[in-house]
């Protein structure tokens, strides 16, 4: 047996730890170890507070109707593809041994970055740049750093035109009496 899972949901501070509750209380009725599944509620939080604070336009429009009414701030659902939305979307998937989670949103994505050092370029060599992880002193910026220690694999990646991914995965372990390693 495997489960997946998909929540469209508002960009809202509100919203993070809905999606956490959401995936803690699947793992532990499908009978994951407790320490994985925190591990991986704390990434998904941090990846759900990404999208909320950079997953989009935070202005709400202000743009009046046919009849001189203002638009409802919490009709989000109905914005045109491709518009800044007040939506981001959370999926994962436990299937055997692992768990894939993605976060995705609307905003402007992730800024390009230099994969390839400019002295590793002139000798020949592929060498990526080493992680700059921000001081501890720093009041943000260590989401996706803490994302990377929690996980087996992270991807971040833009979608052209549509927002930003974070995709990560971990093995899972299970309880003795797991829902899913029963079938």
């Amino acid at each position: 047996m495997s489960i997946w899972w998909s929540l469209h949901l508002r960009r809202e501070a509100a919203s993070v730890p809905l999606a956490r509750r959401f995936l803690l209380g699947t793992m532990e009725t499908a009978g994951v170890d407790p320490d994985i599944s925190f591990d991986l509620s704390v990434a998904l939080s941090e990846a759900c507070a990404n999208a909320v604070e950079h997953g989009g336009d935070h202005s709400v429009r202000e743009s009046q109707g046919d009849q001189g009414v203002p638009q409802d701030p919490w009709d989000v659902w109905d914005e045109l593809p491709g518009a800044a939305s007040g939506q981001y979307q959370v999926t994962a998937y436990l299937d055997g041994e692992k768990c894939r989670i993605e976060v995705a949103d609307s905003g402007p994505g992730f800024p390009a970055r230099r994969a390839l050092r400019a002295s590793a370029l002139q000798r020949g060599t592929q060498q990526h740049e080493p992680r700059q992880y921000p001081p501890l002193s720093a009041e943000d910026g260590r989401g996706l750093c803490l994302i990377e220690q929690l996980a087996d694999h992270v991807h971040f990646g833009n979608r052209p035109g549509r927002g930003a991914v974070v995709s990560f995965d971990k093995v899972l372990k299970w309880r003795k009496d797991a829902l899913l390693m029963v079938s």
